[in-house]
């Protein structure tokens, strides 16, 4: 990327929009676009055209979504379907028709099947059934970068997507329902070690294995696919490496100091079995993850406590 390009992050404020914004400016990008959503509502058509007309910028990373875990997917499925869907194409489009040189649109490893060999290569993609809880957001982050994919293909604009894995780090989400895995548990072990109980609690089995990424390390990885003259449409972003969820949470336990037990809860949803990322085109287009699982959680438990105790915590 050239230093002076006009940088559009859509969803700076998220947590994967404000670490990208961190890493461009560690590293001396200053022409870089945000808007509040207060500003700038993506879902509505007519205003994301105006925008990108107005502003026209080089390079477009979309962060922008609406997301949560299992509980809030399944519960919400015509919300998370609709609004990403409507923010997606708008986005898209409006960028294309602005003269936008690049796109780089942010999807998620739900997009693929729920059994899906594993690790899992991005030529899985629409091989089989999704994972039911989270179907209407990944059939939104499906159409998304298949719209990329075939606006490069007619158009030939350089419009690609990257596919990260699960998620975690500085400016997470902690609603004590609708947040994701790593930000659920950090709470519920932060307050039983507070209450001094004698147990935690967690969603299903504890059997299912998952890939988690530190944001700061996805940063690193968008700017470099950024800097490839010509990437693949779509390429799997993370760690190579899972942990089954007990094992996670045993990690979280024993980071925030909390000496109980932990106990499961089979009635509750397991959601995907495994879900493991095949990083090897990554790799051989030169980059890897750089931040140890453990190491980046005691760094998010610090953050944590930071924001908790000045009030500023994400909990919406």
């Amino acid at each position: 990327m050239n230093p002076s390009s006009k940088i559009y992050i859509a969803g700076h404020n998220g947590m994967v929009g404000g670490a990208v914004v961190r890493h461009l400016v560690s590293l001396g990008y200053e022409n870089i676009i945000n808007r509040e959503r207060s500003e700038l509502d993506l879902a509505n058509q007519a205003d994301t055209r105006s925008f990108f007309a107005n502003s026209k910028p080089d390079i477009v990373i979309m962060a922008a979504a609406k997301v949560g875990g299992i509980h809030s997917n399944n519960t919400y499925p015509a919300i998370f379907l609709y609004e990403n869907l409507a923010v997606a194409t708008n986005t898209i489009d409006s960028a294309f028709r602005a003269g936008t040189e690049r796109f780089l649109f942010l999807g998620s490893s739900c997009i693929y099947p729920k059994f899906a060999s594993q690790p899992i290569k991005e030529s899985s993609l629409l091989t089989d059934t999704l994972e039911p809880t989270n179907e209407a957001y990944a059939i939104a982050k499906i159409a998304g970068l298949k719209l990329c994919e075939y606006y490069r293909k007619q158009y030939g604009v350089l419009f690609h997507s990257l596919m990260p894995t699960n998620l975690y780090g500085q400016g997470d989400n902690y609603h004590p329902e609708n947040s994701h895995l790593l930000p659920a548990l950090i709470g519920r072990f932060h307050e039983a070690k507070l209450a001094n109980r004698e147990s935690v609690t967690i969603w299903g089995t504890g059997t299912p294995r998952r890939e988690l990424m530190n944001v700061d390390d996805l940063a690193d990885a968008i700017t470099h696919v950024l800097s490839l003259e010509d990437p693949p449409d779509l390429i799997n972003a993370g760690t190579g490496v899972d942990h089954s969820i007990m094992e996670i949470a045993e990690i979280v336990k024993r980071i925030v100091g909390f000496e109980g037990e932990i106990k499961t809860d089979p009635s509750k949803p397991d959601g995907t079995p495994r879900k493991l990322l095949d990083v090897s085109l990554l790799k051989k287009y030169g980059w890897s993850s750089g931040i140890p699982l453990e190491k980046g959680i005691a760094d998010t438990y610090e953050w944590y406590l930071q924001e908790r105790e000045s009030g500023k915590l994400r909990s919406v």
